[in-house]
């Protein structure tokens, strides 16, 4: 079987996602229109005249010089990566058509992020190595990624080896473990085949006793609406300056609702309020089977009655409610260190008692070199 590849409507790639179980936010075709400054397209695989497979692809274009751009597949494309549905494919036979259609569409280089699980560690992995740290061990283990891990993938390994093969390159994680644009290693709570109760039990002492002083303390959670983004941001905006972030502006969080909520209701705006005021917010954003927790904001003033726990548990409630089967708390950092500045959203989100996800992260291919080392250049420049 030979594979064509062409652009097909948001309408049609929207047709796609809803018989898929589930495929990352940053694929649908409405993130496309979220994204301002890139040009969005959809794009499908055909066999013969049948949709086989699917991806949003965002074109970043050179300032001055619109012809050419960079092309970039955000946790992407959604093809059949592990030859479950057809086997007789390659890898290449999807990737080829791909990069035949940027290049003719002007992209100097090719960036995606192949939705493919590689590693997992339970929880109690993870925290038996953070021990080595407070037991004093001579030379702790200082990643997680150099953890025995309690799951890996052997499709999944294969994969990489075949982006290798065929020229996909990788840059080097940075720092902690941030080397992409999208979190290669996710924390992640399974919600299938268990009951509400299971996955409170499952929360650390820690977290249990949280959330219960912020419901003694007062704390209200409810959902809000496009309204209540004006208050939501006012807190992001205090959250940036303490951890030391450029926020984004209202207008970017109003767009998203739109965008993501213009088909179906796929964003979600809590609000925890304590003594008559906004004490923190979060969104979350679902697709399928999935739910992601996306922004979090939360005033210094009330982190002592735990707001941000009880935000989380309620999330985690809507989504097993709306029949989701993971919840994703996206990213954490690659380290084990607690002198590390990324080392409490680990600790944070390990409370939960679900598992980190490694995934194969992000892979570039270039087409023009020429222009691919130019644009290297600029951004250099750029900062």
């Amino acid at each position: 079987m030979s594979l064509t590849l062409r652009a097909i409507t948001a309408n049609q790639h929207a047709d796609w996602v809803a018989g898929r179980s589930s495929v990352s936010f940053l694929q649908l075709p409405e993130w496309g229109e979220v994204k301002k400054g890139w040009r969005a397209e959809s794009v499908g695989w055909f066999d013969a005249s049948r949709l086989v497979g699917a991806a949003l692809v965002l074109y970043r274009p050179v300032p001055r010089l619109p012809q050419r751009s960079l092309a970039y597949l955000p946790e992407g494309p959604d093809i059949d990566w592990l030859r479950k549905d057809h086997p007789h494919l390659r890898l290449d036979d999807w990737l080829r058509p791909l990069l035949a259609h940027c290049k003719a569409n002007g992209a100097f280089q090719v960036k995606m992020g192949p939705p493919v699980a590689l590693r997992r560690w339970n929880a109690d992995t993870v925290k038996a190595a953070m021990s080595e740290w407070q037991g004093g061990a001579v030379n702790p283990t200082a990643r997680i990624s150099e953890v025995l891990a309690d799951w890996h993938s052997g499709s999944g390994a294969k994969v990489v080896d075949q982006l290798k093969a065929s020229g996909w390159t990788q840059e080097q994680a940075a720092g902690a473990g941030f080397g992409d644009v999208q979190p290669r290693y996710v924390f992640q709570v399974p919600l299938a085949g268990r009951t509400l109760g299971d996955v409170f039990a499952g929360f650390n002492q820690l977290w249990r006793r949280n959330i219960r002083k912020a419901e003694k303390a007062g704390v209200v959670v409810s959902r809000g609406d496009r309204s209540d983004l004006a208050a939501f941001h006012h807190v992001y905006v205090e959250t940036a300056a303490r951890d030391h972030f450029t926020p984004r502006a209202l207008s970017y969080f109003e767009h998203m609702w739109d965008c993501l909520n213009s088909r179906e209701e796929r964003l979600r705006l809590y609000c925890a309020h304590h003594d008559g005021h906004l004490a923190a917010a979060t969104l979350m954003v679902t697709v399928g089977t999935h739910a992601w927790y996306s922004y979090g904001a939360s005033t210094t003033a009330d982190r002592d009655v735990r707001p941000s726990n009880a935000l989380q548990w309620r999330m985690i409630s809507e989504a097993h409610e709306l029949g989701c089967t993971i919840y994703d708390l996206r990213g954490i950092a690659d380290t084990l260190d607690p002198s590390n500045h990324l080392f409490g959203l680990v600790q944070f989100k390990l409370g939960t008692g679900g598992f980190v996800q490694e995934y194969a992260g992000e892979w570039d291919v270039v087409l023009r070199p020429l222009w691919a080392r130019a644009f290297s250049a600029y951004q250099a420049r750029q900062g």
